[in-house]
């Protein structure tokens, strides 16, 4: 099978034959993703660059959840919730192959529950009108417990149902990606940006970036240049301007991972109301459950954040109220922290719980754009908003948003969810052909997940998957489902991509260990104490 469109060396060429892009976007998280598509489909010449992976940061850690948020109906954000619900119908046409329709169930423990979330929901419902998911309602409390078998019964007064929808975050990114290439653009990955300057009229057109995996710098010319780099974006717009003054507040939510054992059956927990305000989720994924989040106000962004104590504790404590049978530290299968840019204005002190959800667009004095705050299932509006803000400041001409019903590659739905390889859409029959020429891909990578050898092949021929953690974390995404897993077959998967990177020993050597170090962010107890025989790997 021959190497495609996607392709690094191709795209870098196609990078440096550009004298002038239109369009040069940093960061390629949800965000800068969205804009990278809005802007090839309105006819831009678009160039987007991401220092590490696509999603490599905040928009591979969500909840993996397509909705217009509960919490801020409860808040009064109702314009917040109407355009995010808009936004989740129109995700769910354009990507049916990555989301799908999960039913959440709220327990109620109080006479008054029942009839005060029955409302807001039935608010919500309305609010989502002809994209709506389905229609919610009160349940009694036999219908709760056959939903949630796993539930504390004490003093239970039946709940109510509702339906919202589910993806895989980091897919729907790749999947982007690709579609945004597919249609003329050029997105690498791995190519950090370390300079922003300006050659005429003291407006910044110019970027300076490093190729990561050759250490060769580039320079890029174009006539916008848009910071979309999520928590990052006071970085880079104190390369344009080191006076100023900062524009988000990064806020950390914390998410565990469990065996389904804990938390058997299809439907979804939601907790509307924890000790500090706050909803927490526990959600069927991938043959998991993943339970979260936190909202914890952080002062300085990190790549990779770390879950605190205080965090896990909080997640465990509050989860334990509601299941029957409990979970420990030992029970958990891996933990993942993600950072949310939220836009704070001016930099002034504000609780997370008050910072806007929404998103802000402003142009610098030196006219670099930056576009902050928002969610993923937001993401289109955010780049339609933002190129349709350039274009009203003449800095763009004005072309028309076409995204509402744009589909995104591999834009297919399958009947049958029994095979994981569903959410590859239109590409899962192409996957099935590459293991028919090589049956010897058929094999699963590690025995008690579905993930298999051709995925990672596939991940480096055609989703431009460069290092291990691209392809464990982001595109099979075992280690945010069982990090002592991932670190196992680290050395097997590594192997597997050096034969189609056509790298040596030592590059295998240096990916396994580096991305044996980042596990330890993602297990609680360290992987190096598990015995070989506690792990089943496919060989």
């Amino acid at each position: 099978m021959k190497h495609s469109v996607f392709s690094r060396s191709r795209l870098i060429e196609e990078a440096k034959k550009c004298d002038k892009w239109d369009i040069i976007i940093i960061g390629g998280g949800a965000t800068g993703l969205g804009i990278a598509l809005d802007a090839v489909t309105r006819g831009f010449k678009t160039l987007l660059l991401e220092q590490v992976d696509f999603a490599k940061g905040t928009s591979s850690r969500s909840t993996k959840l397509v909705h217009g948020g509960i919490r801020y109906l409860a808040q009064g954000n109702i314009e917040l919730v109407r355009e995010a619900l808009h936004e989740r119908g129109l995700l769910a046409k354009n990507a049916p192959h990555l989301v799908k329709k999960q039913k959440f169930v709220i327990p109620n423990y109080l006479w008054w529950e029942g009839l005060y979330y029955n409302f807001g929901l039935k608010t919500y419902d309305f609010l989502a009108g002809k994209l709506s998911m389905g229609k919610s309602e009160r349940i009694t409390n036999s219908e709760v417990i056959d939903r949630l078998p796993s539930l504390v019964r004490e003093d239970l007064r039946g709940g109510v149902i509702y339906l919202d929808g589910q993806f895989d975050d980091a897919r729907l990114a790749v999947n982007i990606a690709q579609t945004c290439i597919e249609n003329g653009g050029v997105a690498l990955n791995h190519f950090k940006v370390i300079g922003i300057s300006s050659e005429e009229n003291d407006t910044v057109n110019m970027v300076k970036a490093r190729d990561a995996e050759t250490g060769k710098f580039y320079e890029f010319r174009g006539k916008l240049v848009i910071n979309a780099t999520g928590v990052f974006v006071d970085y880079i717009r104190k390369m344009a301007n080191p006076e100023a003054k900062p524009l988000i507040r990064a806020s950390q939510g914390v998410h565990l991972v469990f065996d389904k054992k804990f938390f058997p059956g299809d439907d979804a927990l939601m907790i509307p109301k924890t000790d500090d305000g706050r909803v927490l989720f526990a959600v069927p994924w991938n043959r998991k459950v993943l339970v979260g989040t936190t909202d914890t106000l952080l002062e300085k962004p990190e790549l990779e954040p770390k879950a605190l104590e205080q965090e896990i504790d909080f997640i465990m404590n509050t989860f334990n109220r509601y299941i029957k049978k409990k979970v420990n530290r030992s029970d958990v299968k891996s933990v993942f922290a993600g950072l949310r840019p939220l836009a704070a204005g001016n930099g002034e002190e504000k609780s997370t719980k008050e910072i806007s959800r929404g998103h802000k667009i402003e142009f610098s004095n030196h006219g670099l754009l930056t576009i902050t705050g928002g969610k993923w299932t937001t993401y289109r509006k955010m780049a339609e908003d933002t190129l349709d803000y350039a274009i009203e400041r003449n800095r763009l001409p004005p072309r028309k948003c076409i995204t509402e019903s744009f589909l995104i590659h591999g834009a297919k739905s399958h009947k049958n969810h029994k095979s994981h390889l569903h959410i590859y859409g239109s590409d899962k029959s192409l996957i099935k052909n590459l293991i028919a020429e090589r049956p010897e891909l058929g094999k699963r990578i590690y025995e008690d997940l579905p993930y298999l050898k051709a995925e990672v092949v596939w991940a480096v021929k055609f989703e431009m998957a460069r290092s291990l953690e691209d392809v464990l974390a982001r595109r099979v995404r075992l280690l945010f489902l069982d990090a002592r897993a991932a670190y196992e077959v680290a050395p097997m998967v590594a192997r597997l991509m050096a034969e189609e990177l056509e790298r040596d020993d030592d590059w295998i050597d240096e990916q396994v260990k580096d991305f044996r170090e980042l596990v330890k962010n993602h297990y609680l107890i360290s992987p190096e104490k598990t015995s070989m025989e506690q792990i089943k790997i496919q060989k």
